[in-house]
């Protein structure tokens, strides 16, 4: 699924939708266009930007400044009701059959481990950052094991959420080597989930 097999069910079913619902559909369905753009330019960076938005318009009702585990929060209830109303199981297929590789590299590169970064810019005095990413480590290799569809989800997202604030708060330089495979797992993996979220809020009307 992309922009333009989307656009068009957008088109024909937006009248059964609550404005709110049709208003986050819209405006994700407009982010998805432009990270697709930025894909055809080979503009990595860019799309990955632009596919972080286009999620971000699909999950939040009403904008505010959330905090990090707020957000975590918020976007965990969404897959939630999206899993439960996945009845073809395009979510589970997504991330069991398809990016597991992808999904296991994100997991394991310590540069999107928030802690990681926080014993580095000494924001925190914590120094077992290294035991709290094999810890996170082990949790999500047992959602990934038990196929927790929600967790596996959510566990993407906050790595992915990591990288968004290294970019987006200038804490990355514009096509660095240094980050290219985070970047391309990212881009992998919300090119791919993103679409599916917005195809079951349209189903749904969620």
């Amino acid at each position: 699924m992309d922009y333009n097999t989307l656009k068009p069910l957008q088109r024909e079913h937006r009248d059964s939708w609550t404005s709110g619902v049709n208003l986050r559909i819209h405006r994700a369905l407009s982010w998805l266009n432009k990270a697709e753009i930025e894909r055809a330019n080979n503009d990595s960076d860019g799309e990955f930007v632009f596919l972080w938005v286009a999620f971000n318009a699909a999950y939040a009702s009403n904008y505010s400044a959330f905090s990090k585990d707020t957000e975590r929060d918020v976007y965990g209830q969404f897959f939630e009701r999206l899993v439960k109303s996945d009845t073809n199981q395009r979510l589970y297929n997504l991330v069991w059959s398809h990016y597991s590789g992808a999904i296991r590299s994100l997991i394991s590169n310590q540069y999107i481990f928030q802690p990681f970064w926080d014993q580095v810019n000494q924001v925190s005095q914590d120094d077992n950052w290294e035991e709290r990413f094999h810890s996170a480590k082990k949790r999500a290799n047992v959602a990934l094991s038990e196929q927790d569809t929600v967790t596996a989800l959510s566990i993407i997202m906050d790595r992915l959420y990591t990288l968004r604030n290294q970019i987006l708060h200038g804490g990355a330089t514009y096509a660095s080597n240094l980050n290219r495979d985070q970047i391309h797992d990212g881009c992998l993996l919300l090119g791919a989930i993103v679409p599916v979220v917005i195809e079951l809020m349209m189903a749904t009307g969620t």
